[in-house]
């Protein structure tokens, strides 16, 4: 074979591999928590399923997961598991049961309340956006770091035990989790509805101040925005249960990472902001100001500078085209 065909088939072979896309993100799991914990995963309406929709994760294990670009979604750990079918509990783990009675959530979101990491990969700009919320309460301690990234690509989570600071009255049963105001109490000033679903009317509540002083870098009430989403470029992500320290650049830092709002509300009844709305639906992926095509919470998100190209599909393309061209031209 000569060059010149050479040259014409790397060059048809690239341009499949950059339409067909090599972006996205990794995904792993590591459970630091002295028990075992069985993660959930719900794509969001319009996203694929990755490999698996829930798993057990026992302490010190960790499992990956590929997802591709576009990709939407939210991750949750449940705890005290028992799938016995044989079982007379009405749900199958103590916190964040998804309802399925099963390992596998198939498609079942999480009963708060739950910690949750949120996720769109490539959106605006080719960006990601993440965060670590709390609007649907507390149950286990939750850090999610990018490496390999370009942008800000800031950590975010909550280190801190929330469960043994919990008012009585955010308590849930069993104490194995700690609601937020909005799902103690059901009141709109607290579920940011009604005539307080507007940022100017919905403030954050004592309640809400005090999941921020503990984590303040996650999500406390539905209108905390400018703290708490997060974006970075071709990144993969680590989601950690119960991290050993806050290893982030620092998780204490409370410095405003993006800014936007929304009035659309999740199940809860809470109006859905920042990069939680990725997580709760599919995204049209249309700017930095959209809302999502499902009332999910990414609006008005913009972060400037970030470049379109996934740095880590750059690195995979270069090493292929090279390996490639060799190949043909020894050939």
């Amino acid at each position: 074979m000569d060059l010149q065909a050479a040259s014409t088939i790397l060059l048809l072979l690239l341009h499949f591999i950059i339409i067909t896309g090599v972006n996205g993100a990794t995904f792993t799991f590591t459970n630091k928590c002295e028990y075992t914990v069985w993660p959930g995963i719900l794509a969001n309406a319009g996203s694929p399923r990755l490999d698996s929709t829930g798993f057990e994760l026992s302490s010190s294990a960790s499992r990956t997961f590929q997802a591709p670009t576009g990709w939407s979604g939210r991750f949750w750990a449940r705890t005290d598991c028992n799938f016995d079918p044989a079982s007379l509990s009405p749900s199958a783990c103590s916190t964040g049961d998804c309802g399925s009675g099963e390992v596998e959530c198939n498609d079942l979101g999480a009963t708060p309340p739950v910690t949750l990491a949120e996720f769109t990969l490539g959106a605006s700009g080719g960006q990601d956006f993440y965060d670590v919320s709390l609007v649907d309460g507390y149950n286990v301690p939750m850090v999610v770091e990018g490496s390999g990234g370009s942008g800000a690509c800031g950590s975010t989570g909550c280190s801190a035990d929330l469960n043994s600071q919990c008012p009585d009255e955010l308590k849930a049963e069993g104490g194995g989790a700690c609601k937020s105001a909005c799902l103690a109490f059901a009141s709109p000033e607290y579920c940011c509805s009604g005539a307080f679903n507007t940022p100017d009317t919905c403030r954050p509540s004592v309640y809400s101040e005090m999941f921020k002083t503990a984590c303040p870098r996650s999500y406390s009430y539905a209108y905390d925005d400018a703290t708490s989403t997060f974006t970075c470029s071709g990144a993969d992500y680590t989601i950690t249960f119960c991290p050993s320290s806050p290893s982030q650049k620092s998780l204490t830092d409370t410095s405003p990472s993006l800014v936007g709002t929304s009035t659309n509300a999740d199940t809860t009844g809470n109006p859905m902001n920042g990069a939680h709305a990725a997580a709760v639906a599919g995204s049209t992926g249309s700017g930095g100001g959209g809302v999502m095509a499902d009332g999910s919470w990414l609006a008005g998100l913009a972060m400037g500078g970030s470049s379109s190209t996934n740095s880590r599909s750059d690195n995979f393309i270069i090493t292929f085209a090279s390996t490639l061209l060799l190949s043909l031209v020894v050939l």
